[in-house]
């Protein structure tokens, strides 16, 4: 249940002055679900709903293959884990869920007849309750949902000034109704992905339309100006820029009809700036889906790489430069940089035409100059289909300035270079 289904569910849910809000949080809920228990309640439920024996033996043995592929690496070191679910793994969520709705069709239609709950919504591991204080408390609810199984573990919060903070609802209770507002957490800033940073368009303005659509989707009463004034405070500190709000009823729309579609083709790009943009604007009008990616990755900021600290010992993309004409060849190796260097540094003493820039500095009389002065090293990376494409990409740059000395026969037009060299012009 989303926020939004719960206020769905809030506005339809009659109060009294002796209801309580409380809200219960599964301790560690993922590491704590139990795998081949869970593993027999899905058995159960697949012959339960009939499900062709084929399908139910094909489902379990993924199920196993999933569950069994429970290892991290921690420290250098590769931990397999022997119980519960990974954290972070997509199929866990699924598998949790399936447990928690056992174990609640199970065992809350009691509690719920024992303690009066008079309403019990759940998000992943969050609970909502609303329950008649007349005939219950929370510590005896708490004491009854931590005895529902060894491996879960309860803690509870009840409201404070009758208001109790769920999820990013603020819900308040009067002796007759039920009334909400936006919550956030003390800890919360206004940062958003700047205006200015160097990000898709569209995933800048993702945040934005998603405050908006809070906004007016969440029947926001008194504190809907008020809720404004913060999204366009958020919007002014990120340097966005906003005009005036037009308010927006919530629209109940029909439940569109599924249309098949075929199987969708899906391309990655590298974002680096507009350049990115102009290229995947190629593909609109095509069936091709685009999505982005970042180098600049907090597994790439936080993680210590190794890396060796002569980087003429690695192998990738590299730029040899006249030194009298400041001309360019580019070339790659699967190999060490020095080597590949050494090749063309021998070449050019036996006077040979093996290698391109030899050739030039014999015929133009101009002289090989030291390694470290006229080997720039591009891109290291290994051998390989990206590898011939940065090649060809520095290649296709040089050759553009007049400035290049690879063989013209190996240079073709190509459109998305052309356009990322248009766009890196001033």
């Amino acid at each position: 249940m989303n926020s939004q289904e719960l206020l769905k569910n809030l506005e339809a849910t009659p109060m009294l002055p002796h209801y309580t809000l409380a809200s219960l949080d599964i301790t560690s809920l993922y590491t704590n679900i139990l795998v081949k228990e869970t593993r027999a309640i899905l058995a159960n439920i697949l012959q339960q709903r009939l499900i062709h024996p084929n399908t139910q033996q094909e489902l379990l043995k993924w199920y196993d293959i999933i569950t069994k592929q429970n290892y991290f690496a921690h420290k250098e070191q590769i931990v397999v884990q022997h119980d519960g679910l990974a954290m972070g793994a997509p199929s866990s969520g699924l598998i949790a869920e399936i447990f928690l709705q056992h174990m609640e069709h199970s065992h809350l239609p009691h509690l719920t007849n024992k303690h009066k709950i008079i309403n019990y919504c759940r998000y992943v591991d969050d609970i909502l309750l609303i329950f008649d204080s007349n005939h219950s408390n929370i510590q005896e609810i708490l004491n009854d949902f931590n005895s529902l199984h060894p491996k879960l573990q309860f803690t509870a919060e009840t409201e404070k000034d009758h208001t109790l903070n769920f999820l990013d609802i603020s819900i308040h209770r009067t002796p007759t109704s039920i009334k909400t507002a936006i919550f956030r957490k003390p800890t919360f800033t206004d940062t958003i992905i700047p205006f200015t940073s160097n990000h898709p368009a569209h995933h800048k303005y993702a945040t934005v339309k998603f405050l908006y659509n809070r906004l007016e989707n969440y029947n926001l009463q008194q504190e809907y100006l008020q809720e404004l004034n913060v999204i366009h405070n958020i919007l002014h500190n990120n340097s966005f820029p906003f005009g005036p709000h037009k308010h927006k009823p919530p629209t109940h729309n029909p439940a569109k009809q599924v249309v098949p579609h075929p199987k969708q083709k899906w391309a990655s790009f590298t974002y680096v700036g507009r350049e990115t943009s102009y290229i995947t604007n190629i593909f609109r009008r095509t069936e091709l889906k685009i999505s982005f990616q970042s180098t600049n990755t907090l597994d790439n900021l936080l993680t210590h790489k190794h890396h060796t600290q002569d980087r003429f010992s690695l192998s990738g993309v590299y730029k040899l430069i006249c030194p009298d004409c400041n001309k360019m060849y580019v070339g790659q190796t699967g190999r060490k940089f020095s080597a590949r260097y050494k090749e063309h540094k021998i070449a050019f003493h036996n006077n040979s035409n093996t290698s391109s820039i030899a050739k030039h500095l014999i015929q133009e009389a101009h002289s090989f100059g030291p390694m470290s002065n006229v080997m720039q090293i591009v891109h290291c990376h290994r051998k390989g289909a990206h590898l011939n494409t940065i090649e060809r990409f520095h290649t296709h740059t040089e050759f553009a300035a007049n400035n290049h000395l690879n063989d013209p026969q190996t240079i073709f037009p190509n459109a998305i270079f052309s356009t990322l060299i248009k766009a890196k012009q001033p």
